[in-house]
């Protein structure tokens, strides 16, 4: 008989995991699950997801493993994040915890373990050299995923791809043994940010600092009530005197705990140099499209690589891009490489 292929599926829980190792299994692979610890949000957190881990394991007869990655995931995703709204720059922990930890960390235990492949409920699609847009549009996780290292491409599963959200729910509440965590509440968008960003930041630092308010041209216009409550593209929260119009944040510095503030046509920006480059191919020129916030469409670029450094020229401008954030470069569909954004501008 042959062997079966051993794929380790990154259990967390929630339904699409679950469902991801269901559906493996289905198709003949031998699988095991491994849950992360890597945060404890509320109390019970751990209880709570490995009460579900139980049930599918049960269910699948399978054995899962706990792999304690907390200091880690401190050192490298929650401490960065905190550190990031210190210095005045808008993180993005999603894509460095999918690198560091999910695809780093994890990935390494799994193949510890003797897996042929990692497999997760990312909402992607991989052909082992490139990664790709989900066919759920609306669900895609691809920009996420954009600084995940080529080398381990080729071992990485995501059944999800091909179904979209509904449809793994409606499956999954089908079948008794995981109805309870098909019904369950959605998992919030950064796992550890309960409520909103400033809770976290205020345990370590005094954010409530008032200072001025600025408009483009370095003039005070107003008051607000400390740099670390804004990000660029905010639109409330701070004042501006006598305005009428809507004013949104265009930049903060946290020397002088200043924010400056501006019209709409004052957040647009053409051009991005983007750091820390991962990319799939080896071209240095190249037109393409990037996206450069998560919650935003593509826009064409043209994009120059020098050192370890991405020019990007944007075909046209977009506005309240942050820099901190994730620049991810397409070629249609398929993820062709990523950064980090460093500086924003308008050139003329």
């Amino acid at each position: 008989m042959e062997n079966k292929k051993k794929v380790i599926v990154g259990l967390s829980g929630g339904v699409d995991s679950s469902m991801t190792a269901y559906l493996l299994q289905k198709e003949g692979y031998e699988v095991e699950g491994i849950y992360m610890k890597l945060h404890e949000t509320v109390e019970g957190y751990h209880e709570k997801n490995l009460k579900n881990i139980e049930q599918v394991a049960n269910f699948l007869n399978i054995k899962y493993h706990v792999l304690d990655l907390s200091d880690q995931f401190k050192q490298e995703i929650y401490d960065y994040f905190v550190q990031s709204y210190i210095d005045g720059i808008t993180p993005n922990p999603c894509v460095k915890c999918n690198s560091q930890i999910k695809f780093g960390e994890l990935y390494n235990e799994a193949m510890r373990l003797g897996a042929d492949y990692l497999a997760t409920g990312h909402y992607a699609k991989t052909d082992g050299e490139f990664i790709y847009k989900a066919e759920d549009l609306s669900k895609d996780q691809s920009y996420f995923l954009g600084q995940v290292s080529k080398d381990v491409l080729p071992k990485l599963i995501f059944p999800m791809n091909k179904y979209t959200k509904e449809y793994i729910k409606s499956e999954a509440s089908k079948i008794p043994q995981l109805e309870s965590i098909a019904t369950q509440k959605e998992s919030q968008e950064i796992c550890f940010v309960d409520t909103v960003y400033t809770d976290i930041i205020k345990k370590y630092t005094n954010i409530d600092i008032p200072g001025k308010t600025l408009d483009i041209q370095g003039n005070v216009v107003g008051n607000h009530k400390g740099y670390m409550h804004y990000t660029v593209g905010k639109r409330r929260g701070f004042y501006v005197h006598g305005a009428h119009d809507p004013h949104f944040v265009t930049s903060l510095d946290k020397e002088s705990n200043t924010i400056t503030v501006g019209k709409k046509e004052d957040l647009a920006i053409n051009y991005v140099i983007a750091n820390n480059l991962n990319m799939y191919i080896e071209d240095k020129k190249i037109s393409c499209d990037v996206k450069l916030r998560f919650r935003s469409t593509t826009v064409k670029c043209d994009l120059i690589i020098e050192d370890d450094k991405a020019s990007i020229k944007l075909e046209e401008p977009v506005y309240g891009v942050a820099t901190g954030q994730t620049a991810v470069f397409y070629d249609n569909d398929k993820v062709i490489g990523s950064g980090w954004i460093e500086k924003t501008e308008f050139k003329k």
